[in-house]
């Protein structure tokens, strides 16, 4: 009998042992929804109280992680020429309380809800004795982000007085470059992040362009913040032929925001522009783009998908401003490659409720989640010709897109179909 107790107990240990491997290997599936467009500043009745309204929708994709606007005090509607750091009154997408309800809302459905942080630049709300806008409020009740122009790059000579540190990354124009090499700027910062957290409710960061500042202090604001989940906008041009499409190999492209990654430290993700160059290009009739020259995913997700974030489209590349578009009539063949890919995928709030998406791209993270896919997923590229791309995803699942309708022997007689739309489907295998 004692015998019988022991063998069930063990089994029992075992079982729970199993269960919670599968858990955590669900639970490692993040999928990232990017809650906002150009123009959701202009929302009447404020946008805040109308993403709540679609908590549920947003829920139900099975979406672990939703990027928010920024939601600072700014000289631009959009939030991206931030003033007063602290002052979350005065934002054009709602009130401090309406967000906090907005966050609680999304922590009830167990989402967690990411910043964007635009600290590479700051509008100044005074003028020097020069008459220079560059004296900067934080919108604390005391001293804290009230800087003056010496807190601005030296080498922005526009803006500053000459007496600080030379800017650590690329230049912006339209607003002064913040120091961020001084101390008390790098002090400052944190303790707002980390108010964001502790006060507001925020879980984690989108950094708007990164490449602004050195990835070293990118490190420390990581080190001095622990956010759940991060992300860096680095936006940089992919290298292109004389016919103005992209090059084949992308290598450059791809290692720089991977040595950036590392640079930050590795906890910290970057968008992978790369594969949304590629996969842009490729969806054109020439999907033997999507496969690298080692039989690999040809974007940021071949060389480390743990740490990038691929998309389709954002408020930048897409929305009103339409800066680099994916093609329209093409854009479910997109999330079918990202959403049944390693990295980690970002949903457009535009696709998913504007353009009548919402029902083929929760088909798809369901597949996702079903079969456990998730950041560093293997991935076997079966054919990449030009007008069919196929591969399958840790044995569990297969994509097919591009025109091409017959995928010949690829697909084995144990998978079954479980999604499919224009030029894609996915089959999943039978139990």
């Amino acid at each position: 009998m004692q015998m019988k107790m022991m063998k069930r107990s063990r089994l029992l240990a075992l079982c729970c042992f199993c269960l919670s491997l599968s858990l955590l290997s669900f639970a490692s599936s993040t999928i990232l929804f990017q809650g906002f467009n150009w123009e959701s500043c202009n929302k009447q009745g404020g946008w805040y109280n109308s993403l709540k309204n679609s908590v549920d929708d947003i829920a139900e994709a099975g979406v672990t992680h939703v990027w928010l606007p920024p939601p600072t005090h700014s000289v631009a509607p959009q939030g991206y020429l931030p003033g007063k750091l602290y002052d979350l009154k005065s934002s054009k997408y709602g009130c401090e309380e309406e967000l906090k309800q907005l966050i609680n809302a999304f922590h009830q459905k167990g989402i967690k809800c990411v910043a964007d942080i635009v600290i590479n630049h700051r509008c100044g709300t005074k003028q020097d004795g020069r008459g220079i806008w560059c004296i900067f409020e934080g919108g604390a009740s005391d001293d804290r982000l009230n800087w003056g122009p010496s807190f601005i790059c030296r080498d922005d000579t526009k803006y500053s007085d000459g007496t600080g540190n030379l800017d650590s990354g690329a230049g912006y124009d339209a607003a002064p470059d913040i120091d961020h090499l001084n101390p008390r700027v790098q002090k400052e910062l944190i303790d707002w992040m980390n108010w964001l957290k502790t006060d507001i409710g925020f879980d984690g960061w989108r950094f708007d362009f990164a490449k602004g500042y050195a990835a070293s202090v990118m490190k420390t604001y990581m080190a001095g913040t622990s956010p759940d989940f991060a992300v860096g906008e680095l936006w940089d041009s992919l290298s292109y032929g004389q016919d103005g499409k992209p090059d084949y190999n992308q290598d450059k492209h791809r290692y720089e925001l991977l040595n950036w990654v590392e640079a930050a430290g590795g906890a910290i993700t970057a968008f992978d522009f790369t594969t949304k160059g590629v996969l842009q290009a490729a969806v054109e009739g020439e999907l033997w783009r999507m496969k690298d020259s080692n039989g690999s995913p040809s974007g940021m997700i071949g060389i480390s998908p743990k740490n990038a974030v691929t998309f389709i489209d954002n408020h930048d590349t897409g929305s009103t401003q339409r800066g680099w578009p994916f093609p329209s009539d093409k854009v479910m063949q997109g999330y079918a490659y990202i959403l049944t890919h390693p990295g980690i995928p970002s949903i457009f709030c535009d696709h998913f409720f504007d353009w009548g998406l919402k029902a083929e791209i929760v088909e798809l993270t369901a597949i996702r989640m079903r079969n456990g896919i998730h950041e560093n997923s293997n991935v076997n590229i079966m054919a990449s010709d030009a007008d069919l791309y196929v591969a399958m995803i840790d044995g569990k699942i297969i994509v097919k897109i591009g025109p091409r309708y017959n995928a010949g022997n690829l697909i084995p007689g144990d998978f079954k179909a479980a999604a499919s739309g224009k030029d894609y489907c996915v089959w999943e295998k039978n139990d």
